[in-house]
This record gives C-alpha cells, sequence and structure tokens, in this order.
C-alpha cells in the first residue's frame, strides 16, 4: 500500500503523555517530558485547565491558539483529494511484543523498549515508541465521533514522527485489546505494569487499510505542530464493558476538533 506525504516530517515531537526526560535528542526530550516537567494538574480537559485554555497556561502553549495546522480535525470525506498516482511508499512491520503499562493522568499508554515494531515511509524507518487512547476520539468523520481513538506514535533516527490513528467502536471483542484491559493502572503514578503476554500489534490495525492523511500537530500541550496523521477509515470494535473500564478512570481525555483552514487531507 502507498501514501502521500503532505508535506516532509520534520522534527517536531510528539507530546502525548509520556514518560520521564533524560538526556538525548532534544525531539526525544519533548516526547518524554510531560511526566517530569508537566504536571497533569496544569493542564487538563476540563475546567480552567481545559483544551480552551491551553494557550494561556504557559507561553510554551501558545500554539495551541495561535497555530494554524492544529489536530484533531474533522474529515469531511466530501473535501477529501483522492490522488493514487502520487502516492508515497509506507509499509508497517509490526511483530508480536510487550508492553510496560503507564497511567500518566492523561491516558493510558502502552511503552515498548523494543525495536521489533517499525513503519517504514519512503524509504525511512520510524520505531513504534508507544500507544494510548482516547475517549470520545478526536478526530471525527464527517462530523461524527467514535467512542474512542487508539494512536500509535513512531519516532525515526532524527526524532520525526509518523503516527497512526485507528478509530474504536462498540462491538465484538479484540482479543489483543483484551490484554491490556486486563492490567488497565487505574490510578496515576502506580507502578508500571508489565504485560507479559506478548501483544500482536498486527491485530490493533484494520484489514481495510484505507487512510488519511494530513499534517496537523500535536493534540495535548505544547500542541507542536508539523505533525504528520495517518487515520485509518475503517474502525475496530472491542466490548462495550471495556470502553465503560477506561471511561471510568479517564470519563473524556479527547481534545475538539480544530480548524482544517485550508490544509489538503489525502486519502489512498
Amino acid at each position: 500500500m502507498s501514501y502521500k506525504l503532505i508535506c516532509p516530517f520534520l522534527a517536531a515531537s510528539l507530546s502525548f503523555p509520556v514518560g520521564g526526560c533524560q538526556e538525548g535528542t532534544k525531539e526525544t526530550n519533548i516526547l518524554n517530558e510531560e511526566e517530569d516537567q508537566i504536571s497533569s494538574d496544569e493542564w487538563s480537559y476540563e475546567g480552567d485547565t481545559g483544551p480552551q485554555y491551553w494557550g494561556d497556561l504557559d507561553p510554551a502553549y501558545s500554539v495551541c491558539i495561535d497555530g494554524y495546522e492544529q489536530s484533531p480535525i474533522n474529515i469531511e470525506f466530501s473535501q477529501v483529494t483522492k490522488d493514487d498516482q502520487n502516492l508515497e511508499n509506507m509499509e508497517v512491520d509490526y511483530h508480536p511484543a510487550s508492553f510496560t503499562l503507564v497511567n500518566n493522568g492523561h491516558t493510558v499508554q502502552a511503552e515498548n523498549p523494543s525495536e521489533d515494531n517499525s513503519l517504514v515511509i519512503d524509504e525511512n524507518e520510524y520505531q513504534l515508541a508507544q500507544f494510548h487512547f482516547h475517549t470520545p476520539s478526536e478526530h471525527e468523520f464527517n462530523d461524527e465521533k467514535y467512542d474512542m481513538e487508539l494512536h500509535l506514535v513512531h519516532e525515526d533516527k532524527n526524532g520525526q514522527l509518523a503516527v497512526l490513528g485507528v478509530m474504536l467502536q462498540e462491538g465484538n471483542e479484540n482479543e489483543e485489546l483484551s490484554k491490556v484491559w486486563e492490567n488497565l493502572p487505574e490510578t496515576e503514578g502506580e507502578d508500571d505494569i508489565t504485560i507479559d503476554v506478548p501483544i500482536d500489534l498486527q491485530a490493533l490495525l484494520p484489514e481495510d487499510q484505507e487512510s488519511f492523511h494530513y499534517n496537523g500537530s500535536l493534540t495535548t500541550p505544547p500542541c507542536t505542530e508539523e505533525v504528520n496523521w495517518i487515520i485509518f477509515e475503517e474502525p475496530l470494535e472491542m466490548l462495550k464493558e471495556q470502553m465503560e473500564d477506561f471511561q471510568h478512570i479517564f470519563p473524556d481525555n479527547h481534545r475538539p476538533v480544530q480548524e482544517r483552514n485550508d490544509r489538503e487531507i489525502m486519502k489512498n
């Protein structure tokens, strides 16, 4: 399958909630900053520290208000461009792997220390760094939300990022997601939980690989732009009870959709 890159991946860093900041590249440090540098009560999904106020909480978050390419967005199918002749090559190379679960106060995140799972785009390899969840979905299709959304975050050797987004809806059990749900950490700061049974990541992707591509931003502070998004059109199913278990921990951890402005959205 093949995809067009809307613009070059820049050395932006995805500040989805992740673990502590250590020595390393500037991008990796931003990727890992929230646990140590941004406490969970400095920004939130409600009240005076909710999404509409993120840009006022810290000068470093100003792009949350002033940015022109913010995420998430509503993907209006009638405005999508389909161009199979000019799509860049992409290959997902996923294998079963063990993960450690973290509740960082904003989401439940699965961290992967191995380098066995990767995403290759135009001959450039991105290693899977982590995946995490939002409820309800952050992106919308034709102004409609899904129950949840899964983000799989990849980073290359230069700190450049590629993110796969998968919509989740109520339905049949997904056995691989069940391995995560059996170990959900309910409390922020709780000891990390290692999932001993390997998770087959390929089962976290839909069979139909058609997807949307656009240039956006982090969906959490500092809302850094130049993040490339790849959102699969076909959703996965999971049990209603599992969604309720997550929503018991995080009743609502989504950022509302942002203005599309004149960005192009491609579909493979």
